[in-house]
């Protein structure tokens, strides 16, 4: 999977769905209902989920729980910290975490990266129905 930066303030969770389809930032905005709220709020897992069935990929979400184990495809929200004061969304892969805004806070411009761990501790998981 390529590594794809956010270009809205609050647009992590585009990236990990452009990343993950393998498709633009541009492209996968355009899956998401309400457009402004990756400039505004952020989206919420129902909301990751409705965008990637618009392209045939069932995904389901659950509250992270502390045995939890990332498969490459899971995207996962880490909750508010001091790093990410709006919590995060990353993109599991067999490269690591694909973290669409790696250099936070510098948005001039964001970029995506690899990371090995999580940066951070997970609230919810986004996974593949089986």
């Amino acid at each position: 999977m390529k590594a794809v930066a956010q270009e809205h303030p609050m647009g992590c969770a585009v990236a990990c769905v452009a990343s993950l389809l393998g498709t633009s930032y541009t492209k996968a905005l355009g899956l998401f209902a309400d457009k402004t709220a990756a400039v505004s709020r952020g989206y919420y897992c129902a909301d990751i989920c409705r965008a990637l069935s618009q392209r045939g990929r069932d995904y389901a979400w659950r509250k992270a729980a502390p045995s939890d184990r990332a498969r490459a495809g899971d995207i996962v929200f880490v909750s508010p910290s001091r790093r990410y004061p709006a919590g995060h969304f990353l993109l599991k892969t067999s490269r690591g975490w694909m973290n669409p805004w790696v250099n936070f806070p510098r948005i001039t411009p964001a970029k995506a990266g690899f990371e090995r761990g999580l940066p951070g501790r997970a609230a919810w998981v986004i996974s593949p129905c089986t």
